[in-house]
């Protein structure tokens, strides 16, 4: 699994999910449970990743989108 995206946003991350859905490329987001407990503080960020093999694709939808600036570093 890749790390596309780390935010406290729920906004962005849904719509992020129903963009990568929507091609068929499915996503899991983890730490949801622990940053609803910890408020709005931000310590505990909530985590996208998808399969390594659909990280190339998923990262160009999230470009092609204008969230390019959202995604994390490859690694």
């Amino acid at each position: 699994m890749r790390e596309l995206v780390r935010c406290n946003d729920p906004v962005l991350l849904s719509a992020v999910e129903a963009l990568l859905a929507g091609a068929g490329i499915e996503a899991l987001v983890l730490d949801g449970a622990m940053s609803a407990l910890e408020g709005a503080i931000g310590a505990f960020p909530r985590r996208l990743l998808v399969a390594d093999d659909d990280e190339v694709r998923a990262r160009r939808l999230m470009i092609d989108a204008g969230l390019g600036a959202e995604l994390r570093e490859a690694g």
